[in-house]
């Protein structure tokens, strides 16, 4: 109804209507098309979040096609009735899917990252942020969170004490490079760890807690971090620390890292990119190389369950 309305403040008719100006009336309820826009509409109305832009879409698609079986606009339906090669995904939901060879294809929905589930970073989002981060700190958050499968919690928590990131480390517990999550309920920025296994410290080593392996590229973070950014002197001796402003020095909060990745992965084009995204797609990218094997990945990820 709201298109149609449109149609008519703008006079145009069915058989009038072109592709160029669907495009249009998808960017003025909210898609990011490159045209003058003409008019405001919708004035006092917030735009369309991504979902209902594409459900307005495929409306679009629907109605212009159900008016060219009528003989209304022939040419308009048939550059809406367009294809595209099927994906893995589309293969692998697919009811026979490995039989199909096109898929349908609406050039009025909007475009962007491909996510593999809505609560899963977009495909290539890694290096994307990596490109857009503005700070060693930043890139160490980015790489600990996708290599580690951590929270944001227990990465804002860690103390330098937990990082074993050699091989054979004096706890013994871990022959490859990893690290300690301990539950601490008092650490000055209320960083905490989920989980809470017990874990204690003995002649300056820690023992015990959830341990989790580290990647090459998680050490290679860390010490471009530490020799670059880490401040010297610090007496609270955890891992991320502030780098501007009145606290710098000081322990870096879980909401400071939540707003980092937000404003990165806008820069980035990613979207509102949340720290448990990449919990999920390193669980997933677990599953994949284990070959589904549920009891691999409840270790990697920490779940006691």
């Amino acid at each position: 109804m709201d298109h149609l309305r449109w149609l008519e403040r703008e006079c145009l008719a069915f058989d009038a209507v072109q592709v160029r100006d669907l495009e249009r009336y998808m960017g003025i309820v909210g898609a990011e098309v490159r045209m003058p826009l003409g008019e405001p509409w919708r004035v006092g109305k917030c735009p369309y979040g991504r979902s209902a832009l594409s459900i307005a879409a495929s409306c679009l698609k629907g109605f212009y096609l159900h008016q060219a079986s009528l003989g209304v606009n022939v040419d308009l339906g048939e550059k809406l009735d367009g294809t595209r090669l099927p994906s893995r995904v589309d293969r692998r939901r697919s009811f026979l899917g490995h039989v199909k060879s096109a898929m349908p294809a609406n050039p009025l929905a909007p475009k962007g990252p491909h996510r593999r589930h809505p609560k899963m970073l977009p495909d290539g989002a890694r290096d994307r942020l990596l490109e857009r981060v503005n700070s060693a700190r930043d890139r160490l958050v980015v790489t600990w969170l996708a290599d580690g499968g951590l929270r944001v919690g227990e990465l804002c928590g860690l103390h330098l004490v937990d990082l074993h990131l050699r091989e054979n480390a004096a706890c013994n517990e871990c022959r490859s490079p990893h690290l300690h999550v301990c539950h601490r309920s008092g650490n000055p920025n209320r960083a905490e760890a989920k989980t809470k296994h017990s874990w204690q410290v003995e002649h300056g080593t820690v023992t015990g807690g959830l341990i989790k392996r580290v990647s090459p590229a998680m050490v290679h973070a860390y010490f471009e971090y530490m020799t670059t950014e880490y401040p010297r002197g610090a007496g609270h001796g955890m891992l991320l620390v502030q780098l501007h402003g009145a606290g710098t020095g000081q322990p870096w909060a879980p909401v400071g890292a939540r707003r980092m990745l937000g404003r990165a992965g806008k820069r980035a084009g990613l979207g509102l990119v949340k720290p448990h995204a990449f919990r999920h797609t390193f669980t997933s990218a677990v599953l994949d190389a284990a070959d589904g094997n549920l009891l691999i990945a409840r270790d990697a990820g920490g779940w006691a369950s």
